[in-house]
């Protein structure tokens, strides 16, 4: 029996084509919520960046792909920074070899500066404006992941700097980079300790490469129709895409709804 459901946002609860959450996935959270399921959120984003689920609440918030974790209106029972070692090291790498770099920290996101590939992710996600400050302040406070725009060829080099971190890529042309061990799969285990809930109780949907270890890991892993082939790869059930009622198909088909 399902009891906790966790939901990335995008491409997944929110299609990338109109910004957002169809209107069969909305009424099929309400009705989760009146079986008596739990339903969480499971996302990249910045806390401060989840503006696209209208007035849905949900049981809590996994953000910043595992590195801060939500209860119960906000409460924060869990969260993960990035060693301040691997950001020394990334800020003089920096200093030769450039990239526009997004801190998220618990306050805020910030990036060191603006390019045509930062301004497409923000038109592609509908960000809010981020500010710009230089990289160096991000040793003052607790980071807890990099959004860092470079591409996959550049990749291991630029990881070697940072041995206390592993990249998850979802996007060509950036990738969110977090503490060793931390991702979606450790923020379920803190969610589901928290309200007493058994993993092989959870069921998660998902359709980017940070999506992958939580699709692995919950008792049921569905991948949406428009998910990369490696996560569809990983996943129990593929369903149909975002934009095609992915979620309640999926439910209908697992007996949940």
């Amino acid at each position: 029996m399902i009891k906790a459901i966790f939901f990335d946002i995008d491409g997944t609860l929110v299609s990338f084509e109109t910004h957002r959450i169809p209107r069969s996935a909305r009424e099929a959270i309400g009705q989760l919520q009146e079986k008596g399921i739990r339903v969480f959120v499971a996302t990249g984003r910045h806390e401060s960046a989840v503006n696209n689920l209208g007035d849905i609440r949900f049981d809590g918030y996994i953000t910043i792909n595992g590195g801060y974790c939500t209860v119960d209106d906000n409460i924060c029972i869990y969260k993960n920074p990035i060693p301040k070692t691997d950001i020394e090291a990334l800020i003089e790498y920096q200093k030769l070899n450039p990239f526009p770099c997004m801190i998220m920290d618990e306050k805020g996101m910030s990036v060191n500066y603006h390019n045509c590939d930062v301004d497409h992710m923000l038109k592609m996600l509908n960000f809010p404006k981020i500010r710009v400050r230089p990289l160096r302040e991000a040793i003052n406070t607790d980071v807890l992941q990099l959004v860092s725009f470079f591409t996959e060829d550049r990749e291991a080099e630029i990881m070697q700097i940072l041995p206390h971190c592993e990249s998850t890529r979802w996007y060509p042309l950036f990738t969110d980079i977090v503490p060793k061990g931390s991702g979606k799969a450790q923020g379920i285990d803190k969610i589901i300790e928290h309200y007493g809930i058994p993993l092989s109780e959870t069921m998660a949907f998902g359709d980017g490469g940070n999506d992958m270890t939580m699709l692995q890991h919950a008792g049921t892993g569905i991948a949406m129709g428009n998910a990369e082939d490696k996560v569809k790869a990983v996943a129990d059930f593929v369903t149909d895409t975002v934009d095609a009622d992915g979620i309640v198909k999926a439910l209908k088909k697992y007996g949940i709804l």
